[in-house]
């Protein structure tokens, strides 16, 4: 055992607080933990062979030992937190928010930067704000930022050579750093400037900045610049109002952890109770074989002190098990809040029945995301990740349908998939507008128009982005859709078209198709999601003609108005059944009045025909 090979070295080591690390062969840190006496604590390791198989594979990945030493166990809890936050230990319990709180990205390591959601944090020389809390609230942050200062949106590589500006321009939300004429890149350096000061949440520093800007602008009788500064220098200070509740954690707000271990990982619900209502739910998880039980008092350990580092914490935290050092965390909780901060485990009361709620929703949400279906959900997600190589996995997957015919009340449909399941909530539907100058539509110009649509929305919004857009056709279909994001400065999003029949996917970069086996986990994800796309578009479709086919022939009926149509639509079904109603049938409907025109309406229309 490795561990052995270091008996001289752990003998030599101080009974004092500090941080311990294990390394591997290639000098990787592989263990980060921290004791109140180092000798006693890393001198133990070399009994605990045999204790689980995790702790056996540390023991035998093990090849050399470093220490730091501390004044005191708290300070050694702080450090031994930042080791594992830089380093990634493969042996620590490290934990991951599943409702994956976004962080705002300012890529300051681009020439022209831009302001981007992140999923986490990278040591990459790029600025980061966050996290934000609702999520919602980063995307309405970013879409101020292009809004106040003009940051770009798109993921261009920008030269300053474009011949005209794209539509946000336009819509005065980018300053135009593509065409050299517009915006220089100094110019928009200090508007980079600007939006890191705000996303620091530096903003007096700002708004004396921008009410120099106004004065100058106001001094060269440039009145409508002026103007549009004043505005972002009463939005800044609503924002920073806004903040500043949103911050405060009132007395006897408290958040719960509940736990569930299993053999495919560990799931934590943590509960925040604000102002005796819960406000939020926060859900964290661990994969991986050899969680055992006998490690619960690590894993609530390691959720506390993770889920703290990047959070306020309440005047209570309540967790499902005696902690052995728990002093110091309460100690280390106390600091970070600046006040008193209980870390209890409670016996009775509602206290008690809350921490149970979330150890049975935490039950729950193992078994949801242990299951069966959710396994080959994931490992469709890594394939496609491997097959279109995708710098991440596709989390968020949107796909678009067209149904029309013969060119007829064409629509569209988008549909929203995120971690293999659809979320019916966001999908969304489109009528084909057109140039106005026809009602027959080609496939290709319907997919252009509706890509363009959904796209052009989520900019102004601040996203979501999708890792990953899906259309239903072929290679005309593609391109068609790229033309539309181009348009917009979204070019480098990565797009894919399926074909029917011989379900190809076609990619952008590459002319031949990409052919995926009947059983591949992929392609059938890609296939259900394409699907759903167009069952929404088939009955949304379905419903335009049946609406059409019923509102031409009671658009001259005097009294029979939008809300009527649908009322006789909802009762009867078809405009052939309103027709052969009887008044009776008609009565409870629209009324007398209306029934009697009903039926002259289709006695006259008869005779006509007849004639």
């Amino acid at each position: 055992m490795a561990i052995r090979d270091l008996k001289a070295q752990i003998s030599r080591l101080p009974e004092q607080p500090g941080v311990y690390i294990y390394l591997d062969r290639a000098d990787k840190t592989i263990y980060v933990g921290r004791a109140r006496s180092l000798k006693d604590r890393v001198r133990s390791y070399i009994t605990s062979y045999g204790a689980n198989p995790k702790t056996d594979a540390l023991l035998n990945d093990i090849m050399s030992l470093e220490i730091i030493i501390t004044d005191s166990l708290v300070e050694a809890l702080v450090l031994e937190n930042n080791l594992i936050k830089q380093r990634l230990p493969k042996y620590n319990i490290l934990l991951r928010d599943d409702k994956n709180y976004p962080y705002l990205q300012l890529t300051t390591n681009e020439v022209f930067p831009r302001v981007v959601v992140a999923r986490s944090v990278v040591r990459d020389g790029n600025f980061y704000a966050g996290p934000f809390l609702p999520a919602s609230f980063a995307r309405k942050t970013m879409s101020l930022t292009h809004r106040l200062f003009g940051i770009r949106s798109c993921n261009e590589i920008i030269t300053g050579k474009r011949g005209r500006p794209c539509l946000e321009y336009d819509i005065k939300r980018c300053i135009a750093p593509c065409v050299e004429e517009l915006c220089s890149q100094s110019e928009y350096m200090s508007a980079v400037k600007r939006t890191q000061l705000f996303l620091e949440g530096r903003n007096k520093e700002l708004i004396v900045d921008l009410h120099k800007q106004m004065q100058d602008a106001s001094d060269e009788q440039r009145y409508e610049q002026a103007a549009e500064i004043r505005d972002s220098i009463r939005t800044i200070k609503t924002l920073s109002l806004r903040q500043q509740k949103m911050a405060t954690v009132r007395l006897g707000d408290r958040d719960a952890f509940g736990i569930k271990i299993g053999q495919a990982g560990t799931v934590i619900q943590v509960f925040q109770v604000r102002s005796g209502k819960v406000v939020e739910r926060i859900e964290l998880v661990t994969d991986g074989v050899g969680v055992i039980q006998d490690q619960k008092a690590e894993i609530v350990r390691a959720a506390v002190q993770q889920f703290y580092e990047i959070r306020n914490v309440p005047m209570e935290v309540h967790v499902p098990i005696e902690l052995d050092d728990q002093e110091t965390l309460n100690h280390w909780l106390s600091v970070r809040a600046g006040r008193r901060v209980r870390l209890c485990v409670p016996k009775r009361g509602d206290k008690r029945r809350l921490l149970d709620l979330a150890t049975r929703n935490a039950m729950l949400a193992y078994s949801t995301r242990y299951s069966e279906a959710a396994q080959v959900d994931s490992t469709a997600l890594d394939e496609l990740k491997l097959v279109l190589e995708l710098a991440t996995r596709p989390r968020r997957v949107e796909c678009f349908d067209i149904s029309t015919i013969q060119g007829s009340e064409t629509v569209g449909a988008m549909v929203v998939n995120e971690n293999g399941l659809m979320q019916r909530s966001e999908y969304r539907k489109y009528r084909i507008r057109g140039d106005g100058k026809s009602t027959f539509h080609n496939d290709f110009a319907a997919i252009a128009e509706v890509v363009l649509r959904r796209y052009r929305l989520v900019l102004e919004r601040g996203g979501p982005f999708p890792d990953l857009v899906i259309i239903d056709g072929g290679k005309g279909q593609l391109s068609a859709a790229y033309k539309a994001l181009e348009s917009l400065g979204l070019s480098n999003l990565m797009a894919i078209s399926i074909a029917k029949r011989q379900e190809l996917i076609f990619v952008r970069d590459n002319k031949d198709p990409i052919v995926l086996s009947e059983r591949s986990p992929a392609l059938r994800l890609i296939q259900r999601i394409r699907d759903e796309a167009h069952r929404s578009a088939v009955t949304f479709h379905r419903r335009a003609r049946t609406i059409r086919d019923f509102s031409s022939d009671l658009d001259t009926v005097p009294g029979i108005g939008h809300r009527r149509r649908y009322k006789l639509l909802q009762q009867f079904g078809s405009i052939a059944q309103v027709r052969r109603a009887t008044r009776e049938e008609l009565l409870p409907i629209v009324g007398p009045k209306l029934s009697d025109a009903i039926i002259a309406h289709f006695t006259r229309l008869g005779i006509e025909t007849d004639r």
